[in-house]
Parts: C-alpha cells; structure tokens; sequence
C-alpha cells in the first residue's frame, strides 16, 4: 500500500489547536531535564509547540524539524528565535547530539518504528530524553471509517491503495525495543474526551489530519461527496449531545526514553 502525497493545510490543522496542544503539554511536563543546551522538535508542524518548548528552555538552542514547506513558514513566524530544517522526519540525523528530541503527533506518519524509535533513542546525547507522543486511533471508528468509505464509492479506483496515519505499535512492543538500550522507560496511554461544536464536527478535526491523504487526489466534486459519505458513516459512532456537542474520545500514547 502507499500513502498519497499530502500538503498541510495549517489553517485547518490549527482549527482545534488547543485540543490538539493538552496532550503535547502533558508530556512535556513528564521531561525531568532542567538545561538542556540542544532540543528538537522532530516533526514540529505549524511551531506552535516548538515556541513552548523555547519558553521552556529559554537558553537551548531549540531546532524544529518537519516535512511540510506550508507548516514551516507557519513555525517561523510563531516561534521566530528557533531554526527550522525542512526534511524528511524519518531520514532525519542531527548534526550534534540533542539533549532532547520531543515529538507530538507526528511519528505515526513514517512507518519502521522497529528500526526508526531505537535510532533515534541512539542520537541522544547521554542521558539525553526522548519524549513522543501519538494517536492510537487506528481501532477507532474516526480512522476506520476512512478505509471503509474510500473502498465503497465513486472514488475508490482513485484512493485504491491510499492509507492515512499509520498504525502504530502497542505499548508493549515500544517496551521490548527500548528498555534494553534505555537508561529509563516510561510509557502510557490516555483518552482525551474532546468535546466538540458544530456540524460534522469529528469530520472538521480529521480534515486537518487522517482525513488529507483521502481528500486531496480526489476532484473537488468527489471530495464533497467522499466528506458526506465519511460524515452518514461517523453520525452513529459520535452522536450530538444534548447541548449539541459532540464528544470525541481520542486515545494517545506516550513515550519518555532516557539515554
């Protein structure tokens, strides 16, 4: 299978920025270290954490790294007093050794965990952390759909072999990777309960998101038809409150290595 080519729309990304910010902030409130003189934020997006992570370590050298040419303009104006390298997340290889490399939900798009997370964890400095945080949303109606969908329809020779977000490992294979290279391992999982407004508002989040690989080969008239398909299929997996909103349970998991 191959993944479709896919620009990120930063706009719509940002749309639920600060459902999308709690989890990036609770891992990093998990990161013991006090003066790290190099980070990186592998995957860094629209900057938005990257500029957190600089408030946070006023005196490291903090370098965002990510794929999307739109994003990055993005992070350069959000965090203007940090370097930005725009390359591949899963080739990437630090000039120096960082003290810390933090990534927020952006390795499940790159696939070879077994090779990619022990390679990173060996780029460290010593004691060095690295700190990752992913959805574990591939068992969810929200990502499970999508296939659904895009093998049923008007569209489905045009998104024949197309897959969004990976699937990621569980938690107990990161484990087995690791622990034998890790100083320290800690790893856990939580569900976010994401209350939502507006119509269709669990579509609204996976276009900035899952839903993009689907989307973007399709012709502007198919991508009206594939988004209210995708909406007919997700209505009985997220029903409206009866406030009119609609929740979201979102499950992550959580990573911290230490070298």
């Amino acid at each position: 299978m191959v993944t479709a080519a896919t620009g990120w729309d930063p706009q719509q990304y940002l749309r639920f920025a600060g459902e999308r910010l709690r989890p990036a902030l609770d891992l990093l409130a998990r990161v013991a270290l006090e003066a790290p003189a190099h980070v990186v934020d592998l995957g860094c997006g629209a900057g938005n954490i990257t500029a957190i992570l600089k408030r946070r370590f006023p005196a490291a050298e903090v370098t965002g790294i990510d794929g999307s040419t739109a994003m990055l303009e993005k992070a350069a104006v959000a965090a203007p007093d940090c370097q930005f390298v725009a390359t591949d997340i899963a080739a990437w290889t630090p000039e120096s050794a960082p003290d810390l490399i933090f990534s927020n939900a952006a390795l499940h798009w790159v696939g070879g965990h077994d090779v990619l997370f022990p390679r990173l964890l060996s780029m460290l400095a010593p004691h060095g952390v690295l700190a990752v945080q992913m959805p574990a949303m591939h068992d969810a109606p929200l990502r499970r759909k999508q296939l659904e969908v895009a093998a049923d329809g008007p569209w489905a020779s045009v998104l024949r072999g197309h897959v969004s977000a990976r699937d990621i490992l569980t938690a107990g294979e990161y484990w087995d990777l690791l622990r034998p290279h890790a100083a320290s391992l800690d790893i856990w999982e939580t569900t976010y309960l994401h209350p939502l407004r507006g119509e269709d508002a669990v579509v609204e989040w996976a276009a900035g998101s899952s839903l993009r690989p689907f989307l973007e080969p399709l012709t502007p008239e198919l991508q009206v038809g594939f988004r209210r398909a995708y909406a007919d299929a997700l209505r009985p997996h997220y029903p409206p409150r009866a406030d009119g909103t609609t929740l979201l349970p979102f499950r992550r998991l959580f990573l911290l290595a230490e070298a």
